[in-house]
């Protein structure tokens, strides 16, 4: 046989290391990745005392896969919808946390005199706290279900959205697009690509999955979600993203499928695979060497972002409307810096902009302030109650009512509104056109050309007919994004009700028509000025027109509207379904009085003692002030329990209360448990012989009288008497000297009734 490959013997090597490391840092309840870091530095060249990879072109080459998959997991647990509900208060705690840091690590690289690219990925790099981490400390220290933890994660969602942007961005600048006109094309370009993929993704994806549901089982459904994310990121390369942003706008697409939560569990193996082999490949490049000689910038980027997320981080809280306490609960829980950071400390190796000490810098960096996170979470109420008697009782009482007096809904204007939904929707419609262009003039007219390749003399002007062909069939493709465009919104509540309330309201009502359908005759005018030779003036004539029919035509509306309802519809497909199996949660959330209340769901354990017992006898409301909403058990939701249903293992409640009775409820469900058996090799069963003797205590009873099954626990399974087959022993006969009886039992039961068989 031939020598084994150096990658499998690379990967044999990394994933036995990093199976023992773990394994010792699941112990010592430390998280997953430090160990899978601790790992790369074993097997590194940098440990000589150890074993090292043959290969790390090929390491490296699994890594860039695992922060594919790592991106692709990230956006199946992502929706965009959640973005919009969350409102504008963790939108400006994001921005501004990512804006300050990023400030505070580009002037300590400055201090320190590093080169502008590494200041500048170095702000991205600290900018970035990490969700696996954070996420894993709230729930080994048990605040997973209280108020503050669901801000602090949904900043975390937000910083991960903007880590993709900053990516994309930090490759342009790395490419030496640091003019602004550069990098405004670069967001523009951003921009227009995000927005259609997603558009056409969540039209056609969907529709897809529907149309094979029927043929697909979870194999089938593993390699189809595979494969559309390496194609996103083959077409993300092609277009000038990274193949990260790809398969991340791809999770983020079949996160709003039905299957979303299916594809989630199916991937999440394969993620680990390959993410395991990122984090591993990550400790590879830690050099002790290093570490020492920059020992003093490591020390400050930790104070750093100790300091920068505990001051800056709470006052970011604090603008997006957050009372003192609640925003140093939140700052203190984002001092550290993870995955992220190593994944932009990677994109700059690889694009050999930054220099080769800063990545083990950061990984040191990520490692100390990842052991301090649950010390500072715990800080948070400490600092809190030393800081509050320092500071004037009037400014906390301004700043807790700022918060306590932000409305949870608030009412926008009528013309806000409709001129931002007609905004979405002609930007939207735009690049839906502009795409269906691009791919009609830049595939369809070559095509066309070479099958066609006719010409025609009208009015004594030359005509080619793939031309004319081409810009016929692209004006008609394009019809029901620009009708839609020039009349969406027209007939809605904000437009009736501004136009009745006021004659002035009439004519810019007319006018935002106007600009819609300036827009839609500028899409016709340059497809008819690209495929004819008509003067400027014609050309306008046919665009109004076409425009004026689109309008009219009853079978462009009727499609403009059948698409629109198949987006609709795909982009609700997932929350109908959740509605339908009793997983999705109330409407009333975010519209309870007390800012303190609120909703949290809770796992009955397996193992429950609440397990069977009805909630009037379980009596929540008297014990912790708590209120069950719902019970969701096997897909089906009971609303509004009353005190007769009762609880059973895995049942998911919904329960209503402040952060105090919720953590009491969460404490008494985890602590009422059975214990299970600790020595599971003893409750073994055995099928075991034995003889009724001269003296058994057994002899002249029943079943029942001798206590086989009450006393000793086991179970009489037949008679013999020389057969070939076992009597069955009934249960009024009596026991006899001398009977062949064969019994089932636990061993040390089946030893116990052995010692009084005679």
């Amino acid at each position: 046989m031939g020598e084994l490959p150096a990658l499998i013997q690379d990967l044999a090597l990394i994933l036995v290391v990093a199976g023992i490391v773990t394994l010792v840092f699941k112990r010592l309840k430390q998280p997953l990745v430090l160990g899978y870091i601790v790992a790369g530095f074993l097997v590194s060249p940098h440990m000589p005392y150890t074993t090292s990879v043959v290969d790390m072109g090929n390491i490296h080459l699994w890594a860039d896969i695992g922060v594919m998959f790592l991106l692709f997991s990230l956006g199946l647990d992502f929706s965009f919808k959640k973005i919009l509900k969350m409102g504008a208060s963790p939108i400006i705690s994001t921005v501004s946390i990512i804006f300050s840091m990023a400030m505070l690590g580009m002037l300590v690289g400055r201090i320190f005199g590093w080169s502008k690219m590494d200041c500048i990925f170095l702000g991205g790099m600290l900018a970035m706290s990490s969700t696996t981490i954070i996420y894993k400390a709230f729930d080994d220290l048990g605040l997973r279900q209280q108020q503050f933890a669901g801000l602090v994660m949904s900043v975390l969602i937000l910083e991960d959205i903007l880590a993709i942007v900053m990516m994309v961005m930090l490759s342009a600048i790395a490419g030496g697009s640091l003019e602004g006109g550069q990098m405004l094309s670069s967001v523009l370009k951003i921009g227009f690509f995000l927005v259609l993929w997603l558009v056409v993704g969540i039209f056609a994806v969907p529709l897809f999955l529907r149309s094979v549901r029927k043929l697909i089982n979870a194999e089938v459904l593993l390699v189809v979600s595979l494969g559309l994310c390496c194609a996103m990121a083959v077409f993300s390369t092609k277009v000038g993203f990274s193949s990260a942003f790809g398969a991340f706008i791809m999770g983020s697409i079949l996160a709003e499928t039905i299957e979303a939560e299916h594809i989630e569990k199916l991937v999440e193996p394969v993620k680990n695979l390959f993410g395991a082999v990122f984090f591993v490949s990550v400790g590879m490049l830690v050099d002790p060497a290093i570490l020492v000689e920059y020992a003093l910038p490591i020390f400050l980027l930790v104070m750093t972002i100790i300091v920068g997320q505990s001051v800056f981080g709470s006052f970011s809280f604090m603008l997006g409307g957050e009372s003192l306490k609640s925003a140093m609960r939140c700052g203190f829980s984002m001092a550290q810096i993870g995955e992220f950071s190593f994944i932009i400390a990677s994109l700059g190796l690889s694009l050999g902009v930054i220099s080769h000490f800063l990545y083990p810098v950061v990984v040191a960096v990520s490692v100390i302030t990842t052991f301090l996170t649950p010390y500072m979470i715990r800080l948070a109420t400490p600092a809190y109650n030393a800081l509050e008697p320092h500071l004037p009782s009037r400014l906390i009482r301004s700043l807790n009512w700022l918060s306590m007096s932000r409305p949870h809904s608030t009412e926008k204007s009528k013309w806000r509104q409709l001129l931002m939904q007609m905004a979405v929707h002609t930007v939207v419609y735009g690049i839906l056109s502009v795409a269906v262009i691009t791919l009609m003039f830049t595939l369809f007219l070559p095509f066309i050309s070479k099958v066609l390749p006719f010409q025609f003399t009208l009015f004594g002007s030359q005509f080619s007919v793939p031309q004319l062909l081409t810009g016929l069939l692209t004006v008609l493709f394009i019809s029901p994004f620009l009708r839609a465009m020039v009349m969406k919104k027209n007939r809605s509540e904000e437009w009736k009700a501004l136009w009745h309330e006021s004659n002035r309201n009439r004519l810019p009502l007319l006018f935002t028509v106007l600009v819609r359908g300036f827009i839609a005759v500028a899409f016709v005018f340059y497809v008819c000025q690209r495929m004819t030779n008509f003067a400027p003036a014609v050309v306008i004539t046919l665009g109004i027109v076409a425009v004026v029919l689109m309008v009219m035509s009853r079978g462009v509306k009727r499609r403009s509207i059948l698409l629109e309802r198949l987006f609709v519809n795909n982009l609700r497909s997932r929350d109908i379904e959740a509605q339908v199996s009793g997983r999705r949660r109330p409407l009333y959330e975010g519209r309870l009085l007390d800012r303190d209340i609120h909703i949290a769901d809770f796992d009955v354990p397996q193992n429950s003692l609440w397990a069977g017992m009805t909630l009037q006898q379980l009596n929540l409301g008297r014990k912790y002030g708590v209120h069950v909403s719902s019970i969701l058990r096997g897909g089906n939701r009971l609303n509004i329990p009353d005190g007769k249903d009762q609880l059973f293992p895995l049942d998911r409640i919904q329960v209503i209360g402040s952060d105090t009775q919720l953590d009491a409820l969460r404490r008494a469900l985890e602590r009422e448990v059975r214990h299970g058996d600790l020595e599971p090799e003893k409750r073994e069963m055995k099928l075991r012989q034995f003889i009724i003797g001269p003296k058994s205590p057994f002899i002249g009873k029943t079943l029942e009288e001798s206590g086989m099954r009450s006393t000793y626990n086991c179970m009489v399974v037949g008679l013999e008497e020389g057969k070939e087959n076992l009597s069955p022993f009934k249960p009024s006969r009596r026991f006899e000297e001398g009977d062949i009886i064969w019994l089932v039992g636990e061993e040390d039961d089946l030893d116990r009734l052995d010692k009084n068989k005679e």
